[in-house]
């Protein structure tokens, strides 16, 4: 009897990408072999988001590409979108089964038959009634590697629908992400990205606090093996002084913070329930400079809240641009079911949304590129990826610059020590100058 296929298609976050990982670690120990989603699988599970737009039209096209392939498949839809709408992905033409949140990890034992269902089979409990916490972490990359170390959400933002698909907050010990960070350096990864649905808030288990994210940042500088350790995005009111002390004198966290904002106008930040005002996002950011002076950080912006006048936006515009960041990740207001924000009145036209989104793409060039011009002419150390396009290698520097050289494959998974001298017509910082130990290799 042939070995089974299953292969895999994630949407959204990080911390997705880490669980499917995971996933697809529990088929491979049953004696599934895990193929490309090309490779005509016998089995295809399909990671969802609710956070970004059009999830249910994203999931069909999955769906449907993967039949295109593999005509008989077995389709299995997990995710945060799987929690929320188990019935609407159900009755997609082509998903056998459903699995919300408690259930995700179970795969394996669920799927006994890969006969096709006429109707999906759904497995879905309410999210009260998930609160184990699931360590995880992406594997295949040799580069880096997401961790998840904490999950779930207790903050109550009026525009968000996390809590409802990922539950309450809870977190892994710092023991077993030790032992984690362990495997993850033996494996030959340099990189650890940490991951969480609110990654400040780690520690609650069991609804009880039992550490702080001090803690667990503290306690994984010490593990060896590992070159850097990024965190992937903390709230500001959760990035104390504290934790922005230890990151500028760590051996192994790197100078970059992406911090979401959401609005720079204490109004909006009040609509949308969010626990600080723009003053304290302010002097995070300040405190963050006066240390570590070429640290990167990025910034989440929603445009087009309800209740969101031209002044109000222009308010944020003004804020980010006198604000010594690097980069913006823009979103689109839009309506989720279930929220608080839905009810709100003062709804802005699409058309409003649109504009004050491109607005902040612009600003967004503009940080960027001033950001990599303050870096142009300095030392930096930069771990080569294996992506090869047109000829030339990319790879970042430890403060999140993203740059390019002529490929060599003796640089794949590399740290090595450039000298950025020119911004490439694609953005990225090129390196026409290289030290000694690069053009010795």
């Amino acid at each position: 009897m042939s070995t089974k296929k299953v292969a895999f298609y994630t949407l959204g976050c990080k911390l997705n990408y880490s669980e499917t990982s995971t996933i697809g670690r529990s088929f491979a120990e049953a004696g599934f072999e895990v193929v490309n989603f090309t490779d005509a699988a016998d089995v295809y599970v399909i990671n969802t988001c609710s956070v970004t737009d059009h999830a249910d039209k994203k999931c069909r096209k999955v769906v449907k590409e993967a039949l295109k392939y593999s005509p008989k498949a077995y389709v299995a839809i997990v995710g945060c979108y799987a929690q929320l709408k188990p019935q609407e992905i159900s009755e997609i033409p082509g998903v056998d089964a459903v699995f919300g949140a408690a259930e995700k990890f179970n795969l394996v034992a669920h799927i006994t038959d890969l006969t096709k269902n006429e109707k999906a089979q759904v497995f879905n409990r309410p999210i009260e009634s998930t609160k184990e916490f699931i360590g995880s972490y992406s594997y295949g990359d040799r580069t880096r590697t997401f961790l998840k170390v904490q999950d779930g959400c207790d903050y109550s933002c009026t525009f968000c629908t996390i809590p409802l698909a990922r539950g309450a907050s809870r977190s892994n010990t710092i023991a077993e992400v030790l032992a984690q960070a362990e495997e993850i350096a033996e494996s030959g990864v340099k990189e650890i990205v940490l991951t969480g649905v609110n990654l400040g808030d780690f520690g609650i288990r069991n609804g009880d606090r039992e550490d702080r994210f001090l803690d667990l940042i503290t306690a994984l500088d010490e593990v060896d093996g590992i070159d850097r350790i990024r965190i992937s995005s903390i709230e500001p009111n959760l990035l104390t002084n504290e934790v922005i002390e230890f990151v500028a004198q760590s051996k192994r966290f790197v100078p970059h913070f992406h911090i979401p904002l959401q609005s720079g106008n204490n109004k909006i930040l009040s609509l949308m329930r969010r626990r600080y005002r723009r003053e304290l996002y302010a002097e995070r950011v300040a405190a963050i400079k006066t240390l570590m002076p070429d640290c990167c950080i990025g910034v989440d912006v929603i445009v087009g809240f309800p209740g969101e006048t031209r002044e109000d936006f222009l308010d944020t515009y003004n804020f980010l641009n006198d604000l010594a960041i690097s980069y913006l990740h823009v979103f689109t207001y839009s309506e989720r079911e279930n929220t608080p924000a839905i009810e709100l009145p003062d709804s802005v036209p699409g058309s409003q949304r649109a504009d004050r989104n491109k607005m902040l793409h612009i600003l967004s060039e503009k940080k960027r590129r001033a950001f990599y011009e303050s870096q142009l002419g300095s030392n930096a150390e930069v771990l080569f990826e294996a992506d090869q396009k047109e000829g030339y290698m990319h790879g970042f520097t430890r403060n999140y610059v993203k740059v390019k050289t002529q490929y060599d494959p003796l640089n794949v998974n590399e740290i090595k020590p450039v000298v950025l001298t020119a911004i490439a017509a694609d953005g990225d910082v090129e390196i026409l100058e290289v030290n000694e130990l690069i053009s010795h290799i």
